[in-house]
Formats: structure tokens, sequence, C-alpha cells
């Protein structure tokens, strides 16, 4: 990561930890919703961006969560240790199916992690007696505030800010490790990897487990942000896609850029709410796809384009240089991305 990514990312995080000083519970509810799609897209990003592998299995991760920690929650668990046991059991769960579904490549993998969600969708909705099924879970958490709507909204604000902070830590941390060298060289060339002595089976399980982890966790802290959910809200697919735009928005293979794409990303779908609620579908889709259009990189290779403008205008008006000289490593410049969606 350059020093001028280090330092956007920095200015971001805590440019949004001054929110509870500066906004009342609408911004704060922003700033929440902000943490959560930047931890979603963080954490697809170490899957699809690093390891290179089309994961839908976002949706299933936040419902695992939302319901594993619901349910402790409503039986009276404290708040942390419904996170934690969210948590682990979203890492053992994913490295159990990890070490069968990444053994799938392409759409055939896209399409069976997508399907992971409707599975646990029909399980949640069996078990009735537990997770209170299609009648949905009700979670009443107090925090010991007296009722007061300020103080939830910033306590889940600052609780979600840590996750994500903690989050971003931890995969900045994986892209400098072996295990993200591993991971970098599965997206490059996933047969060459296993002939250089990377364990790819091992190293993509654990990709996996990573992508889901804070997810579930995310889950747990929306459950009981919320108070409610039922299979339909926390196993949406929606909650599978966003994460795959928003990173793609911002820049696939960075982390910066994934923090980036979701805060835009929430920024565009506010704005759309707000002026054409009737078509906002419509109308978000297609301003998603003008900016993949002209942003194919993401919004985090805004930067070297500005940097290359000057270079490029100076070398047009020289005598001898060709066209096509200096325009053609543009391209290849403009695809180097940052160094593992960090």
């Amino acid at each position: 990561m350059t020093k001028h990514a280090k330092l956007a990312l920095v200015v971001a995080l805590v440019a949004l930890a001054a929110l509870p000083w500066f906004g009342g519970s609408y911004t704060l509810r922003l700033g929440t919703t902000a943490c959560l799609y930047a931890i979603l897209a963080v954490s697809w990003n170490v899957i699809g961006g690093m390891a290179g592998y089309p994961s839908f299995a976002t949706a299933a991760f936040f419902g695992l969560g939302a319901y594993t920690g619901g349910v402790l929650l409503a039986k009276g668990a404290p708040l942390a240790i419904a996170i934690a046991a969210a948590g682990a059991m979203a890492f053992a769960t994913a490295m159990l199916l990890g070490w069968v579904l990444l053994r799938l490549r392409g759409h055939y993998f896209a399409i069976a992690s997508l399907a992971v969600a409707e599975v646990l969708r029909e399980l949640t909705n069996s078990a009735t007696d537990l997770t209170g099924g299609g009648m949905g879970l009700n979670i009443p958490l107090d925090l010991g505030s007296g009722g007061s709507i300020e103080y939830e909204a910033t306590f889940f604000f600052l609780a979600m800010w840590a996750l994500l902070l903690a989050c971003v830590l931890v995969v900045l941390v994986v892209e400098r490790s072996r295990l993200g060298f591993g991971l970098a060289c599965i997206r490059q060339n996933e047969p060459a990897a296993d002939m250089i002595g990377v364990n790819a089976t091992l190293y993509k399980a654990l990709a996996f487990a990573l992508s889901g982890v804070f997810v579930a966790m995310a889950g747990t802290l929306y459950a009981g942000w919320v108070h409610y959910i039922e299979p339909p809200d926390v196993y949406d697919i929606l909650l599978a896609v966003k994460p795959i735009v928003m990173v793609l928005l911002g820049g696939l293979g960075s982390t910066v850029g994934a923090v980036i794409g979701a805060f835009a990303f929430l920024g565009i779908e506010e704005f759309v709410w707000r002026n054409w609620l009737q078509v906002h579908s419509g109308v978000l889709g297609f301003l998603i796809v003008v900016l993949l259009l002209f942003l194919p990189h993401g919004m985090i290779s805004i930067g070297a384009r500005l940097r290359r403008a000057p270079r490029s205008n100076g070398a047009g008006a020289g005598d001898d240089a060709p066209t096509g000289a200096v325009a053609a490593p543009a391209p290849l410049r403009g695809a180097a991305r940052e160094g593992g969606h960090g």
C-alpha cells in the first residue's frame, strides 16, 4: 500500500469516528451503515480480490452471524460473547464449506457459494423453536442506557466502527503475510502456485473463512441494532451482490478501494433513494454501470490517472514521439492495482 493510500484510509476512518460529535441519530445511522458496508466489502475482497474467487456467500455469513448471535442475545448472553460466538461459528462453517466448494472454479464456485445462503435460509426457517422460523426473532437487548435512542445509536455506531477497524487491520496484516503472498500466487496462476509449494486448498479455505468471520460479527451487531431479524432480511441476495459492486467501484485488489467503494456506494444509494424513490433500483443500477464503465479499475485509480495526465500532455506535444508510444503504457499502468486489494 502506498503512502497516499495509507493516508487516505487513516483520514477516512478518523473522520468517520468523529461522527458522534457532529451528527444526530440520522447521521449516526448512516455512519453505522457505512461501517457495515465497508466490512462486507473488505471481507469479500479477501476471497474475491486477493484469491480471485467470485464468492456470493456474503449473505450466508451475514445471516449465520445474525442468527447465531441473535439467538444468544435473545437468551440473555452478553453482546461480546454473542459476537465472538458468531465469528467462531462462521470461521468453522467457512473452513468446512471452503474445503469442499473451493475445489470448484469460476462460475461453478459462484453458483455453489450462492446456494449456501438459500440452504441456511431453509434451515433457519425450519428451526422454528430456536430461530422463530418465518415469524422472525425478537432481540430485546438492554444496554443499560435507560432506553435513550441517542445513546443506543452512538453505541452501535462505535461498535461497528471498531469492528471495521479490526477488519481492516487484520486484512492488511494478511496482505503482508505468507498467506497473502500465497493468495496472490493463486490468483495469478493456481497450478503454478501448487508447483512452488503453496497449499492452495488450505490457503483458499483460510481466505474463505476470513471473508466470513467479520461479516458474521457484523451480522450479530446488526441483529442487536435493529432488535428484530427474519430470514428474508439477513439472507437477502443483495447482501451477496452489493459487496462485489462496492469493491469494483472502489478498485478490485485494494483494501483502500474497498472502503472507498463502500462509502461511495452508500452515498449514491442515499442520493437515489431521496430523489427517485419509485425507480430507485433502476437509477442506482444505471449510475453504478456508468461509473464502472468510466472507471474500470475503480475510484482508487483516479489518483494514478491524474498523475499521468501532465506527462501524457507533455509527450503529446513532442515532435518525434509516435502517438502509440505514449498511449500504450497507460492501460498497463492503470491495470496495476495496489498490492493485493490493499
